[in-house]
């Protein structure tokens, strides 16, 4: 048995970030998933690394260098030392991938769709190719040529390179008569990010064939390099990740946008933190790019495959190939709201909750789109943090601000990789009118709040949303989010609390019904896991249900170890990072841990105790992360309707019965697939939109009471048949 000391009672945070994107290739591995899912799930994994490398691995890198250590490392292991590690298991996991790939390739093949390099094109695709480099790529490639610059290049982060190298004939006269000495060239190809990856050959019969771009660009070298006298020529993959820390300048006479706009753009000079290449390459042509790079050997360097930026195979063609691919669930209607009726009035009477992506995120839509109507709204206030390509919610609200509406935004300009986006977002919203916050100095802004104020008759009522997840209709489609509509004006006159906190820093208000970091948020769950422990000592139910992306604040671990020692029973079902060790015998014994991944991205906090027979619960847009719990404006919510309480509780309980897509969360990361015996197999996700259908269909009985016939016709239609819009 593992003796727990204090020093080694946690899982190293990145380590089990390493061990959530095993999970993710986990997935990419499973010849139950469809193939072209099993692609898709290469390209979060590979996608995942990318940020990874940016943000956590380079972060540890500054604390290396700076011979410094974090509270959030381990006591027992340095920062150096926790490098090395991560380098062995990204290198691991990157040969599995590779292993993975080549599997669901050949698997591929017996469904007639066929991967070809440039060495496999028959006559008619060579032609093919040749026209298509020269009709699409050609004018779109950045080529440079290296050995007669002053200074190298600077390559972009995470952008994808053909290292080009040519072998001269020794001492070809140029064509100005000068004899060459220079026996070997280099240069580079970046790859255009304008042409899709996969190109599409003409058919062979049943046959469809794909080849890479990369090797569209190699079946003509010659035509890029044809003024050279070159005796061969070879081009391999390599990429270069840099640190994305966003350096603020300390100019006051700036603005945060332009701070913020000038510290993304000096991204692409960041501290280089890996290097991958194509193990293929020459070692001579390897060390050329190393030294000219500045690339230190003990950063992270990765051998890697052929092909680089596995990201691209989220958008791997479909081919017609629907069998190929998960089955579609169109989003289902909330019970009582109509897509076609007034939500709002609706919402004054009875609160709902939405759980997208298994009911339409188009509620949040219709609901602003009304708010920017109704003569008698005053205002409308939201907080925004990641926004999809061409938002809806930004288009709904520039509609109330045309109207004469109030509005005021908080954008947190800072969200990580959204800057750019963000900051276009909020310019075009200053254009509008649109009163603009940009937050909190020091603090990030998380929460995911909606206020409405609407004047009836000579009082002002407040109605809105609260959310675990962002306002982005485009990731509504793919993360599992919860939201709350409510016109509890207890709570709402709390939420305007918050925007008032926004406008005016230094005053810090009560909150009675919410939750709110980061100045409450932590000893709240602090007094819920004591009484908890209490109930527990004086032989009451207690339990803790806790669902979340990440668990990684050491206090919160240590906070559940001691309601586990006290008997309390403790359920946690955790997608990403988890740094508690459960099930330690005199620490854990009473805490599991689980980890849904499967089709959908668990997003949604949502938060249970039994309190003595009488659940609490709430939901949140806070983790258990230091970050969330102390240096973020957050927002949990306490959930007082008994119907969507009773909702939650069951969503939850689905979530925990999984025993098809669910893996145990372990002091060793094995990623070990939770196992019931004798029990059938249970798919949460498919449970969790089948419980959803079965709500419409009770709905449905309730409304239509005795229509036998019209009641079985309902339980036989297609999932996209009981939808209210098609979105």
């Amino acid at each position: 048995m593992i003796h727990h000391s204090p020093d080694n009672r946690y899982i190293d945070r990145e380590k089990s970030w390493l061990a959530f994107n095993a999970r993710v290739l986990q997935e990419a591995a499973d010849d139950t998933v469809p193939l072209l899912d099993r692609l898709r799930f290469l390209g979060i994994f590979s996608n995942n690394f990318d940020e990874f490398f940016r943000v956590r691995y380079a972060a540890i890198r500054r604390l290396s260098l700076e011979g410094i250590t974090s509270e959030e490392l381990p006591m027992s292991e340095s920062a150096a030392e926790l490098l090395s590690e991560i380098t062995d298991i990204v290198i691991e996991q990157q040969s599995e991938s590779l292993r993975i790939l080549s599997v669901i390739e050949k698997e591929l093949e017996k469904e007639n769709i066929f991967m070809v390099n440039e060495t496999q094109l028959n006559r008619e695709q060579a032609v093919f190719v040749k026209d298509f480099f020269i009709q699409k790529v050609s004018n779109e490639l950045v080529t440079i040529i290296l050995n007669d610059l002053e200074e190298f290049p600077l390559l972009r982060d995470t952008a994808g390179y053909l290292a080009v190298k040519m072998v001269m004939k020794t001492k070809t006269p140029d064509e100005d008569g000068a004899m060459s000495d220079q026996r070997v060239r280099y240069a580079v190809i970046e790859m255009p990010r304008t042409i899709n990856r996969f190109v599409i050959l003409p058919s062979d019969g049943d046959h469809k064939c794909i080849i890479m771009l990369d090797d569209v660009i190699r079946f003509n070298l010659h035509s890029i390099f044809n003024i050279f006298k070159y005796e061969s020529i070879s081009a391999h993959m390599i990429k270069i990740t840099r640190d994305a820390q966003l350096d603020l300048d300390s100019d006051q006479s700036k603005s945060l946008m332009e701070k913020i706009s000038t510290g993304v753009k000096d991204r692409r000079i960041g501290e280089p933190v890996r290097f991958v290449y194509d193990q293929a390459i020459e070692d001579d042509t390897l060390e050329y790019f190393l030294t000219n790079l500045q690339i230190d050997k003990s950063d992270s360097i990765i051998p890697g495959g052929r092909y680089h930026n596995r990201r691209d195979y989220m958008d791997f063609p479909t081919l017609g190939r629907s069998d190929l691919h998960y089955a579609a669930n169109a989003p289902l209607p909330v019970p009582g709201l109509s897509l076609d009726g007034n939500i709002l009035q609706k919402v004054k009477k009875k609160d709902y909750l939405l759980y997208a992506p298994y009911q339409s995120y188009s509620y949040v839509i219709k609901f602003l789109r009304e708010a920017a109507l109704d003569p008698k709204v005053q205002s409308i206030k939201i907080t925004l943090y990641r926004l999809a390509k061409n938002s809806q919610i930004i288009s709904s609200l520039i509609n109330a601000a045309k109207n004469g509406k109030k509005v005021t935004v908080q954008i947190e300009l800072q969200a990580r990789f959204d800057e750019a986006s963000n900051i276009t977002y909020a310019e075009q919203m200053q254009t509008e009118g649109i009163n603009l916050i940009f937050g909190v100095k020091g603090l990030k802004v998380h929460s995911k709040i909606c206020l409405i104020e609407r004047l009836e008759g000579n009082k002002i009522k407040r109605y809105g949303f609260i959310s675990t997840g962002n306002f982005n209709e485009s990731t509504a489609k793919v993360y599992t989010d919860v939201t709350l509509f409510t016109g509890h004006q207890q709570i709402m006159k709390e939420v305007s609390k918050i925007f008032d906190f926004f406008d005016v820093n230094y005053k810090v208000h009560r909150y009675k019904h919410l939750v709110v970091s980061p100045h409450y948020t932590r000893n709240k769950f602090y007094k819920l896991i004591d009484k908890e422990i209490l109930n527990a000592i004086a032989g009451k139910e207690a339990y803790i249900k806790l669902k979340m992306n990440s668990l990684t604040d050491y206090r919160m671990i240590d906070k559940l170890y001691e309601a586990s020692r006290e008997g309390v029973k403790i359920q946690l079902v955790i997608r990403g990072m988890c740094c508690l060790i459960p099930g330690v015998p005199g620490m854990s014994d009473n805490i599991e841990a689980i980890s849904i991944v499967d089709n959908y991205l668990e997003h949604p906090r949502i938060y249970i105790f039994a309190n003595d027979g009488e659940p609490v619960v709430y939901i949140s847009s806070a983790d258990f992360m230091t970050r969330n719990l102390d240096s973020r404006v957050e927002v949990t919510c306490p959930i007082y309707d008994e119907e969507i309480k009773q909702e939650l509780i069951d969503t939850f309980e689905i979530g925990w019965k999984g025993n098809v897509k669910a893996r145990l969360h372990s002091e060793n990361l094995e990623n070990k697939y939770r196992k019931r015996p004798k029990a059938k197999p249970f798919r949460a996700q498919f449970e969790t939109y089948n419980y959803y259908r079965n709500k419409l269909e009770v709905v449905y009985e309730v409304v239509n009471p005795g229509d036998e016939e019209e009641t079985q016709q309902l339980s036989t239609l297609e999932p996209q048949d009981l939808t209210e819009t098609n979105d």
